[in-house]
């Protein structure tokens, strides 16, 4: 998915129908304020996407965008795995 701040990919691990894992190997990541951002705010969107089960997940403040980007990204990722 293209953000305003650069593309960001997600991608999920099923086992037995539910998501294992998850990963993203694209971010926005060209300054120090991606970084900044994205390192407290991936791991926060992984962790609840991995408990929610599903994409219906709250964004985090302050990485409005980024948050948008991995949501949008999850969605397809989860229509992709048929969940």
């Amino acid at each position: 998915v293209n953000t305003r701040w650069g593309p960001v990919q997600v991608a999920i691990t099923v086992v037995s129908g539910k998501i294992t894992a998850v990963s993203v190997p694209v971010y926005p990541s060209g300054n120090g304020k991606d970084h900044e951002i994205n390192s407290y705010a991936l791991p926060i969107l992984i962790d609840e996407t991995v408990k929610a089960q599903t994409a219906s997940i709250d964004m985090v403040s302050g990485a409005t965008v980024s948050s948008q980007g991995y949501l949008t990204s999850l969605h397809g990722a989860i229509d992709q795995a048929n969940l």
